[in-house]
């Protein structure tokens, strides 16, 4: 495989995504999908890769959503273990490539909830996920109102996938973010 270093992955993220919402939001996932490489004993840092170049096209083309980011990625010769974990994270919405290894699979399930994660951080009064428990997310994994736009039947589908628990995938996607607080913009006043 052609592996491509988190620095070379960050100026492609950032030649096409500028808002710094949308930045950390792709650093929360890359930060999550490394713990969970650890956790597979596969190599964290191409799992933090495909995690922060999964929306390497929403910020530009989202009506393309996916297809462009495919287009970018095979002109610029990137590996196509990257590509195919990136259409996997939109299966069923906006592609039809199903996630079949540990990787795809991870990153479909994690995307949507780390924006649950990042919600709930934020109505926090340490605006914080590193005093965050698993309780406080299911709590609001239940409240459909909390956070609307996070699909949770692609989480819930993701744990089937992956044959995990939704409390474990919860506990480990915060343990990764926990790892990256201040990158990711969730050390709060803690």
């Amino acid at each position: 495989m052609n592996k491509l270093s988190k620095e070379d992955a960050w100026n492609l993220l950032t030649a096409y995504t500028e808002t710094p919402a949308l930045q950390k939001h792709a650093l929360s996932v890359a930060a999550a999908m490394e713990h969970f490489a650890g956790l597979a004993g596969e190599d964290p840092e191409v799992w933090w890769v495909a995690g922060l170049l999964h929306d390497l096209d929403y910020e530009k083309f989202p009506e393309e959503h996916c297809r462009k980011a495919r287009q970018i990625m095979e002109d610029k010769g990137i590996d196509p273990l990257y590509i195919r974990a990136m259409l996997c994270h939109g299966y069923g919405i906006c592609t039809d490539t199903k996630p079949e290894s540990p990787m795809e699979k991870t990153l479909y399930t994690i995307d949507e909830l780390t924006g649950l994660i990042h919600a709930a951080c934020l109505v926090r009064p340490s605006k914080s996920i590193l005093d965050l428990e698993v309780k406080s997310i299911k709590k609001k994994f239940k409240d459909k109102a909390f956070a609307a736009g996070v699909n949770r039947d692609v989480i819930r589908s993701g744990c089937e996938m992956l044959g995990q628990p939704l409390d474990d995938v919860i506990r480990e996607t915060i343990a990764g973010m926990k790892a990256h607080a201040e990158e990711i913009g969730l050390k709060g006043n803690l």
